[in-house]
């Protein structure tokens, strides 16, 4: 047991510097350089080959099941937000309604942690020390190309979920004939950005506006391109990284513009579906919306009325909670706070209340 166990870690290891390195080659050697080529030039940045995707039609009879899967960190704040999401998970998974099968949480730490039995998790390993130059979501497209070369995936589509996104009604699969269904995001804006993205997305793949405004997150995607679209996502992400003109143009939206190259580069365009999720405080009611994202902060007076950007008598901020998890029982929000947050803040509640062994 002890020599098989050896070995597999000394191939994993081979593996993972082998890719890494293929990685650094590629990410070192290119796609910086002003001169970057037009149509008439061929790109001196290495892309994995653009493949057309065959239109997958199925019968409308038909089952078509997605697998769920969440990057996270060991941090408190990540871990947290993952057992809040995966509680409301499970409630919807047998619903006739969703399309939702299997759930995994790609743990990029390293190592396993203390909720390995709670939560459905793959271990990959994070990126040599220092190369997501202080940019941990880049961990993210590295720790997709793990668990999809490695793990055992029964479903034929992915949806990437994020751990600050709650399932408010079963989901299903809203891919159809070859192409993602992703949220539009309205700061991801590639025609805006053209001169920088013909860096990564040379003229002779076609206009700009071929590259959709959408992240990787909330994507459902056919399993088998996104095996083609997560290496180059991960390729072009720390590309963009290294070049100085990138990271300041994209800041902490940088991994996001990554992917969207990724699936443009490899032929794969999204559905847009605004009612994917909704983002309080701005987005007011739940409507026909599938998750709610947490990202921003939820500050109101007593009022009711909202203070962004002061921190308000009532308030619900993930931030706030960044090395502590949430207390069981929040305070509610006050009368003329709008549903979504009112909703968001009773499924936290809940969630609390329901996982075992919650940490206070």
């Amino acid at each position: 047991m002890g020599c098989s166990g050896n070995l597999f870690f000394t191939i994993l290891i081979t593996f993972s510097v082998a890719l890494i390195t293929y990685n650094i080659i590629i990410s070192g050697n290119a796609p910086l350089r002003q001169d970057f080529p037009g149509p008439s030039r061929r790109p001196t940045i290495t892309i994995d080959p653009i493949i057309e995707m065959p239109l997958r039609r199925h019968s409308s009879s038909s089952k078509r099941l997605f697998h769920t899967a969440v990057t996270a960190s060991d941090s408190v704040y990540n871990t947290w937000q993952c057992r809040v999401m995966y509680h409301w998970f499970k409630k919807f998974q047998a619903d006739p309604d969703s399309s939702m099968g299997g759930f995994t949480r790609i743990l990029h730490s390293g190592k396993p942690d203390a909720f390995m039995d709670e939560i459905p998790t793959f271990v990959a390993q994070p990126l040599p020390s220092g190369m997501d130059q202080g940019h941990i979501v880049l961990n993210r497209p590295w720790a997709f190309v793990q668990w999809l070369q490695q793990a055992d995936i029964k479903e034929d589509y992915i949806l990437m979920s994020e751990p600050d996104h709650i399932i408010v009604k079963p989901i299903p699969n809203l891919a159809k004939d070859g192409m993602g269904a992703a949220f539009p995001f309205f700061y991801i804006e590639p025609k805006k950005y053209e001169t920088v993205l013909r860096k990564y997305f040379p003229e002779e793949n076609g206009p700009v506006t071929n590259i959709d405004p959408i992240g990787n997150s909330p994507v459902i995607v056919g399993k088998e391109s996104l095996k083609k679209i997560a290496p180059t996502w991960m390729n072009v992400s720390l590309a963009m990284k290294k070049d100085p003109e990138t990271d300041k143009a994209f800041g902490w939206v940088l991994e996001m513009y990554a992917y969207a190259v990724a699936s443009a580069l490899h032929g794969v365009r999204n559905i847009l579906y605004k009612d994917f999720m909704i983002q309080p405080p701005w987005d007011k009611e739940i409507g026909k919306s599938y998750i709610i994202r947490y990202t921003y902060g939820c500050d109101y007076n007593m009022k009711g009325e909202l203070t962004y950007g002061k921190i308000g008598e009532w308030r619900f901020d993930k931030r706030s909670y960044d090395h502590v998890a949430p207390p069981k029982n929040l305070t509610l929000p006050p009368p003329g706070v709008p549903e979504s947050v009112v909703t968001l803040v009773k499924m936290v509640n809940e969630a609390t209340a329901s996982i075992p062994n919650w940490y206070s």
